[in-house]
């Protein structure tokens, strides 16, 4: 996929403000997910997080929409979970924040959001659950005013639960988030953002590729804890694992590895290919 056709954000928000709801909406407005297959909080895998209704693992996936490729990170909201966030942060040059309208920003939404400027993303505000009739939206309109610094006109009012607004979403995200950045003719670098072990596959990363590209079968390399394997596949997150030749730069997707332990393949962790090492580049 071109660079100028890819876009990688976030959402980030208080607990219980709607993210992973919008996250849903998203995904069936793209037709990433067949209406028959779909159910509520779809990214959200563990059984904990179903039975609580919040996020704690991050979760990417990639949503075709009018020609671009959206990489969607679906963040954790609560409060101990912000390093999560801080690490999806790092693959996006985008995020969008929710807001409840019927609660107004909540001390996790302020953490969440100067983690985002601290990366100086562009944050794309939306007002959720507008149609609840609790909701306060020209309060709660001031309070994202004060905080951003925005325009009104910038603030989409959405109802992530009817799907009201929610393709206006898709529609700033495509217009207002910047193209990934990177030389997809250098050494290949991938940041990874999270990795966990498999059982039956083995320690499985989930990358942005930064510069270069990498192709299934490369030989890879870890900057940081210098362990090197094998890339048995590669792919993208739609949500489930879907199998390609090659990913390329700006692009967010997975490896699956030969490694025996996440600690050979840290978070923060830089990916390269063995040739570059060994010609010392």
């Amino acid at each position: 996929m071109d660079q100028d056709r890819i876009r990688n954000f976030c959402i980030i928000a208080h607990i219980d403000h709607g993210k992973s709801t919008l996250a849903d909406r998203m995904m069936e407005l793209t037709s990433t997910v067949q209406k028959r297959d779909m159910k509520s909080q779809l990214l959200d895998s563990m059984d904990l997080e179903r039975e609580k209704g919040i996020t704690i693992k991050l979760t990417p996936v990639r949503m075709q929409y009018q020609g671009y490729d959206l990489n969607l990170i679906d963040t954790p909201g609560h409060v101990d979970f912000s390093y999560e966030v801080s690490r999806s942060l790092q693959a996006c040059e985008g995020a969008i924040l929710v807001v409840d309208a019927s609660q107004g920003i909540q001390a996790q939404t302020l953490a969440n959001v100067y983690l985002a400027l601290e990366q100086d993303l562009v944050i794309i505000p939306v007002l959720n659950k507008v149609d609840l009739p609790a909701a306060d939206v020209p309060r709660v309109s001031k309070e994202v005013i004060n905080l951003l610094g925005c325009d009104e006109a910038d603030i989409i009012k959405i109802s992530a639960k009817t799907g009201e607004n929610v393709d206006q979403v898709l529609d700033a995200i495509v217009g207002r988030i910047p193209t990934p950045h990177g030389d997809i003719n250098g050494p290949t670098r991938a940041l990874i953002f999270d990795s966990y072990y498999d059982d039956y596959r083995g320690v499985i990363l989930y990358v942005r590729v930064v510069d270069g590209q990498l192709k299934k079968a490369d030989q890879i390399y870890m900057m940081a804890t210098k362990a090197h394997g094998l890339a048995l596949e590669i792919g993208k997150l739609a949500p489930g694992m879907v199998p390609e030749a090659v990913m390329q730069t700006g692009e967010i997707g997975y490896i699956v590895t030969n490694l025996k332990t996440t600690r050979d393949a840290k978070v923060g962790d830089t990916v390269t290919l063995k040739k570059y090492f060994d010609k010392g580049l």
